[in-house]
């Protein structure tokens, strides 16, 4: 059943996930061409949520592959079982038929799935989350324009294996660094900003029981005004939903009511020394007398 924007709006926002109109759209549009999504932005937006609330908008598994400078091939798609292989020739070492022994230790049996694999390998589609593709090197990229374009892999054992269902592929960068051409053509794509004051107040009372319309409004609006000072590390939207749960937590029902809660509060937003230390009793006041 090929959902509609609105549908798929609605059924992120019963995950929790409160998207604008360009990311519903893109998704939609992912849907119809089956093709991969790419999700860039700064870190802290949302871009791995987003793979989480699309698994529950297709009812599906979410497989995830993180990765990290030095990822290989091995890693991200499969590995034998070296040490059960090892056994089953030892234990058949006086055997008369060799061949017979190399085709069963690289058979099924031995074979470790990793993500990419395994997320070709379902009867069902899954989402496939390729989380912070720009910081694998340029020869892992490389291996993935096969799975991209084809979504199939080469084994050479077993040769090649091909999608059962296409997955639903989603990829986020942080942009660490620039992705290649070739990757950018095989992907939608789509820039995840920092959500506005009104869609990250609905975020606020989706995620946080007791986040009441009036708070979480203030939360939003402090938080904004906090991403415009000079920081290191500007606070993302989990670091919002953090501040917001330790908040309620604390009881507090309005900004203005218990300033001195809201400036003690700020380490769930602030992430490093420097930070910390801008953001004096002041500064915060400040920002709070600003906050209707």
């Amino acid at each position: 059943m090929t959902l509609t924007r609105d549908d798929i709006a609605a059924r992120l926002a019963e995950a929790g996930y409160i998207p604008d109109a360009e990311l519903a759209t893109a998704i939609a549009i992912q849907q119809l061409l089956k093709r991969p999504l790419l999700l860039e932005g700064e870190a802290g937006v949302g871009k791995t949520e987003v793979a989480k609330a699309l698994a529950h908008v297709h009812d599906a598994e979410l497989i995830r592959l993180q990765c990290y400078e030095g990822l290989d091939q091995s890693a991200a798609l499969y590995e034998w079982n070296y040490q059960r292989q090892l056994l089953a020739i030892e234990a058949h070492k006086d055997t008369t038929d060799p061949d017979r022994i190399e085709d069963e230790v690289f058979s099924e049996k031995y074979l470790l799935e990793r993500p990419l694999l395994a997320a070709i390998r379902r009867q069902r589609p899954p989402v496939l989350l390729i989380d912070e593709v720009d910081r694998a090197d340029e020869e892992f990229e490389a291996f993935l324009l096969e799975l991209l374009s084809d979504f199939q892999v080469t084994i050479p054992e077993m040769g090649t294996v091909k999608a059962t269902a296409v997955p639903h592929v989603v990829l986020t960068s942080n942009g660490t660094r620039e992705l290649s051409d070739a990757l950018r053509r095989r992907c939608l794509y789509h820039y995840v900003d920092y959500p506005d004051t009104e869609r990250e107040a609905r975020i606020i009372m989706a995620r946080i029981p007791g986040a009441g319309a009036s708070l979480s409004l203030q939360i939003a609006r402090m938080v904004e005004r906090i991403r415009k000072e000079d920081l290191r590390k500007v606070p993302g939207v989990a670091e919002t939903l953090d501040w917001a749960a330790a908040l309620v937590g604390l009881d507090v029902r309005d900004l203005h009511e218990q300033p001195e809660t809201v400036h003690e509060t700020l380490m769930c937003l602030l992430k490093t020394r420097e930070d910390s230390a801008r953001m004096t009793r002041e500064v915060t006041e400040r920002l709070l007398g600003r906050v209707a």
